[in-house]
């Protein structure tokens, strides 16, 4: 089995880059992609663990895109506000000079979110330092942070505010709840230049994300295909089976690479399972095999 899509506590998952790695060996795996929000802080750490154990690793990220009219681009058809955009780069094996100051860019607009949505909590009397939200990130062997809002999801249950995650994005940290703040990404366009510049390709994560009827999505598959996009994760864990068909047929006949992914975090999305992309779905290796860039 491969998987495309995994995530370490470089971004928001439970586990660390090395640990990832040894686990998906103890999964049976023979690929893994490691693909962490706006970072890739924990590809060196992820790598060596590779070579050491002796699977194929592939070193990625998801890029947040920016996802309405007026941040996108007002001239793609049917486009509107509402969904997420999150454009996997998978092979980033020689990361150019632009596309690291797009990351530090990527970094620096995450840390002011941050910063805005504990100033909507004081607003709320929930009183919170910087300190306390990187000392309870579980983070520890890539270098750096990539704090999102799982992170405060987990400050407020232990603050006892809410139950569990569920509860946390339900009443406070979710679209249109009190401490919610927009998060600025890059224009699509710019994130798939610099992931081919940097050897990768560009895939659209879990399309149904992006909350766009069946009757225009392929209209926009075909915009996005025509500036930049090569592959589409059809199968993933959020999309019920016929829609992952539909979306894998749908992307074969616009030429785009089919991938799948897990979108494996760890302990705290216990559904997501490494190597399978939902519903008991193993994830192939010839999914890998069908696109030689990334075996190169």
């Amino acid at each position: 089995m491969v998987d495309l899509h995994t995530h370490s506590n470089a971004s928001d998952g439970d586990f660390s880059p090395s640990l990832l790695v040894r686990k998906a060996v103890e999964h049976g795996l023979g690929a893994i992609a490691l693909t962490d929000h706006d970072t890739i802080k924990g590809l060196e750490e992820a790598r060596t663990e590779a070579s050491a154990l002796g699977i194929r690793f592939i070193p990625g990220i998801e890029i947040n895109i920016n996802w309405n009219v007026e941040k996108y681009r007002s001239d793609v058809p049917g486009l509107g506000p509402g969904g997420e955009f999150h454009l996997l780069g998978l092979g980033i094996n020689n990361p150019t000079p632009a596309f690291l100051a797009a990351v530090r860019e990527l970094s620096r607009r995450r840390t002011e979110r941050n910063r805005e949505i504990m100033e909507k909590m004081r607003k709320y009397k929930i009183e919170a330092s910087w300190e306390e939200l990187l000392a309870d990130h579980p983070h520890k062997g890539a270098g750096g942070y990539s704090l999102g809002r799982p992170h405060f999801a987990n400050f407020l249950i232990k603050r006892k505010i809410v139950k569990n995650q569920e509860q946390a994005f339900a009443r406070y940290l979710g679209v249109g709840k009190p401490l919610y703040v927009p998060k600025e990404g890059l224009i699509f366009e710019e994130a798939a230049e610099l992931i081919r510049e940097s050897g990768g390709i560009s895939v659209l994560a879990h399309p149904m994300s992006l909350f766009i009827a069946w009757g225009r999505l392929s209209e926009i598959l075909k915009e996005l295909r025509n500036r930049g996009l090569m592959g589409l994760e059809a199968w993933h864990p959020i999309a019920k089976p016929g829609s992952c068909r539909r979306l894998e047929s749908l992307g074969k006949s616009l030429g785009l690479f089919i991938t799948e992914g897990s979108d494996f975090h760890g302990e705290i999305r216990p559904g997501r399972k490494l190597g399978f992309s939902g519903r008991g779905r193993e994830i192939k290796d010839a999914v890998l095999e069908a696109i030689p860039e990334l075996l190169s």
